[in-house]
């Protein structure tokens, strides 16, 4: 049995197509993770405030009532940690547009397949990517 070695070439193609992939993902989840939520936007304010009361009153509360707000409040820290690990959309944008179209033709991917999972007709349109 032999074994066959790739290419320099073969491996470079692939180290380009892990990192692409990798660029695509990144931007794909920061998008999905930064989608706008029904309702009104929580601020930081908002969210600072309710668990100002949530911990005012947990102590007095009943213990059904104790359970729920441990709850929020281990919630609303949460939120807070978000609110302050705020993805920074631009970089991962950019890095996304200089790949996306090469990304795109090499797993045939429509402009209708990356608009349904959240990508922008101007995000489209700077990467390359038109109908046709």
């Amino acid at each position: 049995m032999t074994s066959r070695e790739m290419s320099s070439e073969h491996k470079d193609a692939l180290r380009v197509g892990r990192e692409q992939g990798r660029i695509v993902r990144e931007y794909l989840e920061a998008l999905e993770a930064n989608k706008p939520k029904r309702g009104r936007k929580r601020t930081r304010e908002t969210v600072e405030r309710r668990l100002a009361e949530v911990v005012a009153t947990i102590d007095s509360a009943g213990p059904l009532d104790r359970l729920h707000l441990a709850q929020e409040r281990m919630d609303l820290t949460d939120e807070l940690a978000r609110m302050n690990d705020a993805v920074d959309l631009s970089q991962l944008e950019e890095a996304f547009v200089a790949v996306a179209a090469e990304y795109g033709a090499r797993r045939a991917l429509t402009p209708a397949a990356w608009r349904e999972v959240g990508v922008e007709p101007a995000v489209l349109r700077r990467a390359g990517i038109t109908k046709g």
